[in-house]
């Protein structure tokens, strides 16, 4: 298994980034996908669900209303927009399959206030 999560990066408080998971080693478009976050000193901590199809999702209610997470399973990718940041927002992403496989290496998102 393979995952590898890009589109982090440096974003003022208030704006928005589009992580983007690729994802190998499992037939991807039978499996739930979700979206992690650990910040520094704490937990790994769980961020959004998305069902093998896209029917269902599902949010911590920490980002409900402002994160949205989407899957392509033709490209076999996962997404997760992030709208109206926040300080608390930063921490290292990342996406598994849901059984958890192997952790990829996840992808910096850094909110300034």
């Amino acid at each position: 298994v393979q995952l590898v999560e890009s589109g982090g990066g440096l974003v003022q408080a208030g704006g928005s980034l589009r992580l983007s998971c690729a994802a190998s080693g499992r037939t991807f478009s039978r499996y739930t996908m979700l979206w992690y976050r650990q910040a520094p000193g704490k937990e790994r901590e769980f961020v959004a669900r998305i069902s093998w199809n896209g029917g269902s999702t599902d949010y911590a209610d920490s980002v409900k209303g402002r994160f949205t997470i989407s899957r392509d399973n033709n490209k076999k990718l996962v997404y997760l927009q992030m709208n109206s940041l926040r300080s608390e927002d930063t921490a290292v992403y990342y996406c598994n399959f849901y059984p958890n496989a192997d952790w990829g290496q996840g992808t910096q998102v850094t909110v300034s206030s």
